[in-house]
């Protein structure tokens, strides 16, 4: 215990207001929702909630049929978990041994991290790229170091940048034997459509994970779930917490699953709030980069530094965003995409910040 790391991924925003004393005006860092979860998964969470003294289902039936038929897999492809960042943590303890060659990007998402670490694998990161993810030099390290996992985000976070789905395809083709590639797309249904290569269930060496938590907005529910190989998905059912998914998260996902227009209308109008947020970053002689994701890395023209005194007073202003952890990712600020209402706070707030970060 006294190896692993003595922090947490994220400080989350409540815990500053706590520490602030008063709520943010703008919560436009955490990549959440804020446009919210379809009415029809709130009425489902509401109709619901007078049957909480039972446990929910352990096998997620429902959600997983439904999964799968959206998907055009077979039920057994599908296995639900409590957010991606659970499906992280079982997939580490079911492949990794101590000492075990995990490779992931350098500044990628720190959760999965902390899981390798946790379970006493040894990490190997490899630099972005032009502010991307660099396939070729994952598959390098992987080869190299004969790496039992790599980890993937397609669309990327921290950046927003992603690949086409042909170049994630080289990089599936391109792995070794006896390494599995966790294919994070958190994002895809924000990302275009030639971003996400078709889902193949023969292949055993690919593990696609995906969640409710960003354009569905149901991040306070815990819902996730990975599709792939039959061999690899029944692993799971050897260490997953049975009961991990709620009985409210169950019909909240399953609801908002079949709810397809509405989560049409939230991918528009997450469009809408990038193309804002990028203009407010040109209004102030930043660059915002492109994204297909529902946040936008705002490049600060400066060192990490001076992207940090951005973001502290942003936070002074009671703007609540995030940023890259590591150079040079970490010259951005990362805004979530907002109500018209949080923009506009943006807005008056960020010429200030970069007042005062100039000094």
């Amino acid at each position: 215990m006294a190896e692993l790391p003595a922090t947490v991924p994220f400080v989350g925003p409540e815990a500053q207001e706590r520490a602030r004393g008063r709520p943010f005006r703008a919560r436009i860092g955490a990549n959440e929702s804020v446009f919210g979860p379809s009415p029809r998964a709130i009425e489902a969470m509401r109709q619901a909630a007078a049957d909480c003294w039972m446990y929910a289902d352990p096998e997620n039936h429902d959600l997983k049929a439904a999964l799968a038929k959206h998907h055009g897999v077979g039920f057994e492809n599908i296995v639900v978990g409590e957010g991606i960042d659970a499906l992280l943590g079982y997939t580490v303890r079911m492949l990794i041994e101590p000492g075990d060659p995990v490779v992931t990007s350098l500044g990628a998402y720190p959760t999965f991290n902390f899981h390798v670490a946790g379970f006493g694998g040894k990490l190997v990161r490899v630099p972005y790229r032009g502010d991307h993810e660099d396939p070729e030099a994952l598959l390098d390290a992987a080869r190299r170091e004969d790496a039992k996992l790599v980890y993937f985000a397609n669309p990327d976070n921290p950046m927003g940048s992603w690949w086409g789905a042909s170049e994630v395809q080289r990089l599936i083709d391109g792995l070794p034997p006896g390494t599995v590639l966790l294919l994070d797309e958190a994002y895809s249904d924000t990302a275009p459509a030639d971003a996400i290569p078709p889902i193949d269930v023969s292949n055993p060496q690919v593990l696609r994970l995906r969640t409710f938590s960003k354009a569905y907005g149901l991040a306070g529910l815990r819902v996730g779930y990975a599709i792939g190989e039959v061999g690899l998905i029944r692993s799971f059912d050897k260490i997953r917490n049975h009961f991990g998914v709620n009985r409210m998260a169950q019909v909240a996902a399953l609801a908002a699953l079949e709810d397809q227009p509405y989560l049409e209308g939230v991918v528009r109008k997450i469009a809408e709030a990038r193309e804002r947020i990028a203009a407010i970053a040109r209004s102030n002689g930043l660059k915002a980069l492109p994204s297909a994701t529902n946040f936008v890395a705002v490049d600060c023209g400066g060192d990490g530094a001076f992207a940090r005194r951005v973001l502290e007073e942003l936070i002074a202003r009671d703007v609540f965003v995030r940023m890259p952890g590591v150079a040079p990712l970490d010259r951005c600020i990362r805004i979530s995409a907002g109500t018209e209402s949080d923009l506009a706070i943006l807005a008056e707030a960020l010429p200030e910040a970069l007042r005062a970060a100039r000094g």
